[in-house]
């Protein structure tokens, strides 16, 4: 189907009005290398086409019906479609702004990162037997969202982080996949993380943006010291996740200011 509609998109392009012909051929190229990225740049891709063909249509028709009717003064003539033709140079930056923005290796920023140390939780299920695998291993958990401006800025950093910790565990949780279990965890800022040790569960958690970098750095410090545990990994085992530990008036939860 992305084939069919770019192959429809290339040809429409060779038989409209220039300024149409203009865009739909700037946003080809973005929509080519945003097709492997998922279903979720490809709609987005999509919506944002739409939108900014609709507006470079608009100015072409605008500008058309004015010539044709032929306004009296020639000033006033003149300075309206000065306007529109700057309406139209921005339309075109918007599409070119959007290609150059898209994902030109079609993988999504919170899906890089390839260390074997930092894993993506999708379930429940899933991160209670990623705490109970780790043993007596740190657990560092990023609560995050795709929305999130502070989450996106802050990854690359987390990656990095993982990458000199191969002894630690680093689990990232999409909020927006996982919300009973987040409201449960009582997540309410994003990126929010917590740290997990063996028999000892839960040892610390925190909102921390890329401005407060250095506290992630000092919590894995001091708690990925050596030590004896006397008990199995307690994990996330004391918590009850079919009850949210505190109801909101919003589903989302806010960045992280702190």
């Amino acid at each position: 189907m992305p084939a069919l509609l770019l192959s429809s998109l290339a040809s429409s392009s060779s038989s409209s009005s220039p300024s149409s012909s203009s865009s739909t051929s700037l946003f080809v190229s973005s929509l080519q290398r945003t097709t492997c990225g998922g279903k979720a740049g490809w709609e987005d891709a999509t919506k944002e086409y739409w939108r900014l063909e609709s507006a470079a249509a608009a100015v072409a028709a605008a500008t058309a019906k004015i010539r044709v009717a032929g306004v009296s003064k020639k000033g006033r003539h003149s300075q309206v479609v000065k306007n529109l033709q700057l309406v139209s140079r921005r339309t075109s930056s918007s599409l070119q702004v959007t290609a150059a923005t898209a994902p030109s290796d079609g993988v999504r920023w919170w899906e890089k990162g390839g260390s074997p140390n930092l894993a993506d939780i999708h379930s429940t299920q899933q991160f209670i037997d990623a705490l109970s695998n780790a043993g007596e291993k740190l657990v560092v958990v990023d609560f995050f969202a795709t929305w999130c401006g502070s989450c996106r800025a802050l990854y690359p950093k987390l990656c990095k982080l993982a990458e000199e910790n191969p002894d630690v565990e680093f689990l990232k949780v999409n909020f927006d996949e996982n919300k009973p279990m987040c409201k449960s965890l009582n997540i309410k800022f994003l990126p929010y993380f917590h740290f997990y040790r063996g028999a000892e569960g839960c040892l610390e958690g925190f909102s921390c943006s890329l401005a407060k970098l250095q506290k992630l750095k000092d919590a894995i410090a001091q708690h990925n010291t050596a030590r004896c545990s006397l008990g199995p990994p307690l994990g996330a085992s004391n918590i009850d996740f079919s009850k949210p530990a505190s109801s909101s008036k919003s589903d989302q939860p806010a960045n992280a200011t702190r």
